[in-house]
């Protein structure tokens, strides 16, 4: 451990107090033994004719994996599935399994570090492969591999010498280890043998009837991989580094792993008492022990709890839509003139909340690759990118009936915070850093563009990405009402306000971001810009509604409201007719970039708003957005569709969530087979998974906006959709959610159900009634 990283821990452990408190309060799920879960007694296994489902007539290619895996996850352990019968392979992965440390020191620019050593970066776990030969590719027939949306679990089925055979990969949460179940029907057989591969030079061994491996990074986190296996029917036994299986009819194969992370900043988030590998073997063993069908039912009634709290109708697709497989279908829908797919836009929307189920739950939140990689050098290491990405992860949750899977974003946030205050004082304001405060002043925290598990931030620092944390972290009380979480994050807020005040700066009566950058074009120490001044309003106002819920620093709330009506807000330019991105009318960046930083303040904000802004303002947005094209990567694609939703554009709107979904071909931008967004490098592609939650929450913009006190009904409804649909458990800020049902693109059918809230007016078009319901009850409004 460095000499710096020392320094930041005993830096952290003095601030002490409120913010030692709020690290301790996080819910994250640490790798360490647990208690047995609850076996239901009874769970609904959606059929395969009633499933939704991915489906594929083909196994993933191993080197394509990222792009034709399918993912599986239960929020810290995932995997990627290539399917092949007689050669299979699971890219395993661990959320936590991440090199770095806190990354303090300042590089002669005034920047901090950003490389894979001292900022780190995410890898892979393991290879788990399994092995048939009899069962090549080529000697079976009826191959179909599926991702089945409804169970959470991913299949592999076909047919070998009359005999039926299906295997089935999940992640189970409540197990906490990934698990390959091998079946058949029909008098058949598995004769083959699993395989363990580290990905950092690990040495596999065999003994206690499993095969496992155990490392340790060079940052001290210590890691292990433990795969076992029953049967019945037949024999399984250790031959050297494999276990081997011969003549059985059926395979339970457990795979376990994990890390000693725990979210702790004064022990460098790390536990030093867990042996990964211990837990590890427990897990496996005690799941090996219990039969597949249980396993199974265990997992999909968890899995369940989750996935069913949404449907979605959007419309019938037609028979000849519903042949294809999804990757054919991704190109029917894709080519010119192309009929309508509403039920594969569904899809689309339920693969964005199944990524959210299996990739957040109560460990480190989904990062640029979510919870999936497929080797150890990933693009930008895989980070929580603060200016966009790590943000527009968690825009969906909330919507989709998803609530408790934002969670593991705001836990992270409050086991950073220390860390996070800690470098801020020492090192943001170095006379080298471009973005220092001016006036030597410094309080609070503040981060970089991208930011790591071990309070570490890296790359250039981005003083307005605690405001954008925040806004995040206060829309999901919003939605859910809940003052104890609202208890837990308000040191954030407070400690991002103190931030804010401390660093404005007054012209002429106005007050004014100081040096910064609008991301991530333009001059970058410009004294103000729209993305910045917008966020500091949007965090002074949300801090004085949490101080009047809380009860607390309501005299220093009242001063920080005066600061905010001091603000210095965006105009439209007389040069370009659009909302100036800087304080000038000039354009000083490229027209068609990617980010839509100047729009903020209408999206993901509302500050601007439609419906009472001034015509001008709406005028400048729509020309601003107009300007920046419907080209781009997937996430800013997904930005724009949900800015033309807040428009009212419905065709614009969807146009821009089929960009999203375009196939991505030579490399090119858009969903890959597995549905992956693929960002490009002209040369090359790269998985990025925002715009996988960024596009689904611009549908459910077009369908559902909300504010605390007002709920917009069907305000950017596509045509494709318009003839008829339902869609329930939407969440709606205020503390709701809603059944809806339209025909006709007109209402037919509206349920509110409280999470807390009591008043709202419900909008659609011309007509809005007031409601006024208690808490936590339902009301059939239409």
């Amino acid at each position: 451990m460095t000499e710096s990283a020392g320094h930041t821990r005993r830096d952290a452990l003095r601030l002490g107090g409120a913010l030692g408190v709020a690290a301790a309060m996080t819910g994250l799920r640490p790798f360490t033994a647990q208690a047995d879960p609850v076996r239901p007694a009874d769970a609904h296994v959606v059929s395969d004719t009633d499933a939704t489902a991915l489906w594929y007539p083909a196994p993933a290619e191993e080197g394509r994996i990222i792009e034709q895996g399918l993912p599986v996850g239960n929020g810290r352990l995932g995997g990627l599935v290539g399917g092949d019968p007689g050669s299979d392979f699971v890219y395993l992965s661990d959320i936590t399994l991440w090199a770095g440390d806190v990354n303090d020191v300042v590089q002669d620019d005034g920047q901090l570090n950003y490389d894979s050593v001292h900022f780190g970066s995410y890898s892979q776990l393991a290879r788990v492969g399994v092995d048939i030969p009899a069962h090549a590719l080529s000697a079976v027939k009826d191959y179909r591999r599926r991702l089945d949306l409804s169970n959470g679990v991913v299949t592999a089925s076909y047919t070998y010498k009359g005999a039926h055979y299906r295997r089935e990969v999940y992640s189970s949460h409540p197990d906490d280890v990934l698990v390959i179940r091998l079946t058949q029907t029909g008098g058949g057989s598995y004769t083959g043998s699993v395989s363990l591969a580290g990905t950092h030079g690990e040495t596999t061994t065999g003994s206690g009837g499993a095969i496992s491996f155990a490392g340790t990074l060079g940052n001290g986190l210590k890691y292990a991989t433990v795969v076992t296996a029953s049967a019945k029917g037949g024999s399984v036994s250790l031959q050297g580094n494999k276990v081997a299986f011969s003549g059985c009819g059926e395979v339970l194969i457990v795979v376990s792993g994990g890390t000693n992370y725990a979210a702790t900043p004064a022990t460098a988030f790390k536990d030093a008492a867990v042996d990964p590998l211990t837990i590890a073997r427990q897990k496996a063993s005690k799941a090996a022990g219990v039969a597949g069908g249980v396993l199974l039912d265990t997992h999909v009634a968890d899995y369940q709890a989750l996935y069913n709290r949404m449907t979605v109708d959007l419309g019938r697709s037609s028979s000849q839509q519903r042949s294809l497989d999804t990757w054919a279908r991704l190109w029917q829908r894709g080519g010119p003139h192309a009929d309508p797919d509403p039920e594969l836009e569904a899809m689309y929307l339920q693969f964005g909340r199944y990524l959210v189920i299996s990739g957040s739950r109560d460990s480190l939140p989904l990062n640029l690759q979510g919870l999936w990689v497929s080797n150890n050098n990933p693009d930008w290491y895989a980070d929580y990118h603060t200016d966009i990405n790590v943000q527009m992860n968690y825009w969906l949750p909330d919507r989709a009936g998803l609530s408790q899977c934002f969670n593991a974003f705001a836990d992270y946030c409050v086991s950073q915070l220390s860390s996070w205050t800690a470098t801020t004082q020492k090192a943001f304001n170095d006379s080298r850093n471009r973005f220092r405060n001016s006036s030597g002043k410094i309080a609070g925290w503040a981060v970089a563009f991208s930011t790591n598990p071990y309070g570490g931030s890296g790359w250039w620092w981005h003083p307005s990405g605690n405001a954008w944390l925040c806004n995040n972290l206060w829309q999901h009380y919003e939605f859910t009402q809940d003052k104890a979480y609202l208890t837990k994050i308000y040191p954030l807020l407070k400690g991002a306000v103190q931030f804010w005040e401390a660093r404005l700066i007054e012209k002429d009566g106005k007050l004014y971001d100081d040096h910064d950058w609008s991301p991530e074009q333009g001059p970058q120490d410009g004294i103000g810009n729209t993305y910045s001044q917008e966020l500091a309003w949007d965090l002074f106002t949300h801090y004085e509604a949490a101080t009047a819920v809380l009860g607390q620093d309501q005299d220093y709330a009242r001063a920080i409201i005066a600061m905010r009506d001091k603000l210095y807000l965006p105009v439209v330019s007389p040069k370009t007719g659009w909302l100036e991105e800087w304080m000038s009318p000039d354009n000083l960046g490229d027209t068609k970039h990617r980010h839509l930083s100047p729009l903020i303040g209408f999206f993901p904000g509302d500050r601007i708003r439609v419906e009472s802004s001034p015509k001008e303002i709406i005028d400048g947005v729509r020309n601003l957005l107009t300007a920046r094209g419907t080209q781009s990567f997937g996430w800013a694609c997904a930005w724009r569709s949900a800015c033309w939703a807040h428009l009212r554009n419905a065709d614009k709107a969807y146009q821009m969530l089929l960009t999203v979904m375009t196939p991505s071909v030579n490399f090119g931008n858009g969903s890959a087979p597995n549905l992956f967004d693929m960002y490009s490098f002209g040369e090359r592609t790269t998985f990025q998974i925002d715009a996988n939650f960024g596009a689904p929450t611009a549908m459910l913009e077009m369908l559902v906006q909300s504010r605390p006190g007002q709920i917009d009904l069907l305000p950017a409804l596509p045509a494709a959709w318009a003839r008829s649909g339902r869609v329930t458990g939407i969440g709606v800020r205020g503390g709701f959610t809603l059944d809806l049902e339209w025909r006709s693109g007109r209402v037919t059918g509206l349920t509110l159900h409280s999470v807390g809230g009591t008043s709202t007016v419900v909008k659609s078009g011309t007509w809005q009634r007031a409601i006024t319901m208690a808490a936590n009850t339902s009301q059939k409004v239409i």
